[in-house]
């Protein structure tokens, strides 16, 4: 089977600096909060182009944080996008605001600015836009469109470190960023991890005690918080990987390349790269109105394609009760119908990238007409 991703092949490439720099941490007896995770914010905020990055204990952590930090709460709205991980909105709810939902533009998967206009209330508070599969969502119109109305722009970059827009990396753009660095990550750990990311030393000094329980100086509590803190050992292994991000990124981008060239003509819709951005290809992400077909094949050919994601969140269960329905968000509702990834890890030889193109010309060859 090859696999949407692996992640043992990393882990050898660089078992033995893993290995002593967690058999440091463990010989060090200091195991949460300590130098390695101090060492990481720093080197993180320097290759995100931010002035200030917090580390904690997971991607979803990050945005509860995030949206805490700058006091969002009961009455608030926050716009996003239905067509993303659940983390998402889940979040907005941990914090007693309100999500609210705006259409995706069909072409790159992100949340599109008119539509994100259009849902602009007298209670919004946030637009939160997610560069999803490693593509950046576009961070000029939206942040525009917030300047003009007093509203704050987070970041979720779960899926885009590197990414870039003119040059800029994601995550240095708007108010606050969020990422996360569960193991299958572009950059990831082994186990869970997350980080906050911001130009603004008051939005990092909160979410530093909020993570802390509410506490900056320890047992004296300024508010309730949480228990969030990034181990030293996810800390320490993280360390090691981010030297080598940038090639990562630099691999799946020539696979990417390899698989446009070979899928041209192959009946699927590529993905789009906006001119001016660099997507840093999470995942590789087609379409086809025959999408379960094809996921079918390719599974009978030995090759893993998964659907992110199948139901868009506004027709999640958990929100059955607020009113909305199919035919609400047309585009995301079409994604999550047609949007296939296949595999997508730097370290996927030119062999099985072959075997993945052909698996899907063989499709397109025998399918029959929609």
């Amino acid at each position: 089977m090859i696999p949407i991703t692996r992640l043992d092949g990393q882990y050898a490439s660089l078992q033995r600096e893993i290995d002593a720099a967690v058999l440091r941490v463990l010989a060090s007896g200091r195991f949460v909060l300590g130098t390695n995770v101090e060492a990481l914010e720093y080197e993180l905020a320097q290759y995100l182009g931010c002035r200030h990055a917090v580390a904690v204990n997971s991607g979803t952590d990050a945005l509860v944080l995030a949206l805490r930090a700058i006091d969002i709460g009961p009455g608030d709205e926050v716009i996003t996008t239905p067509f993303t991980f659940f983390a998402t909105a889940e979040a907005i709810e941990a914090v007693g605001a309100t999500p609210v939902f705006a259409d995706i533009d069909p072409q790159t998967y992100t949340i599109d600015p008119r539509s994100v206009a259009a849902a602009i209330g007298p209670r919004t508070r946030v637009i939160l836009p997610v560069h999803l599969y490693g593509n950046p969502a576009d961070m000029g119109e939206l942040t525009a469109l917030a300047r003009a109305r007093g509203i704050a722009v987070v970041e979720d970059c779960a899926q885009a470190i590197g990414a870039e827009i003119n040059g800029q990396r994601v995550g240095s753009i708007g108010d606050v960023a969020c990422f996360s660095f569960f193991p299958s990550k572009n950059l990831g750990a082994c186990g869970d991890g997350g980080m906050v990311a911001t130009q603004h030393a008051d939005i990092a000094q909160r979410v530093r005690s909020l993570r802390a329980h509410g506490a900056e100086t320890k047992y004296y509590h300024d508010e309730f918080g949480f228990n969030s803190r990034l181990d030293e050992i996810q800390a320490a292994i993280l360390r090691v990987k981010l030297p080598h991000l940038e090639g990562w990124i630099q691999a799946r981008r020539r696979i990417a390349a390899r698989y446009r060239d070979g899928l041209a003509g192959a009946g699927v819709v590529l993905p789009v790269e906006r001119s001016g951005t660099r997507c840093v290809y999470h995942q590789f992400t087609v379409r086809t109105d025959r999408r379960d077909a094809l996921r079918d094949s390719l599974w009978a050919a030995g090759i893993e394609g998964v659907v992110y994601y199948p139901v868009p969140l506004h027709l999640q269960r958990a929100f059955r009760d607020r009113g909305f329905r199919v035919g609400m968000f047309p585009a995301a509702e079409s994604a999550a119908n047609q949007a296939l990834s296949l595999p997508m890890f730097p370290e996927l030889p030119h062999v099985e990238q072959d075997a993945v193109v052909d698996a899907v010309r063989v499709w397109a060859a025998t399918a029959l007409p929609a």
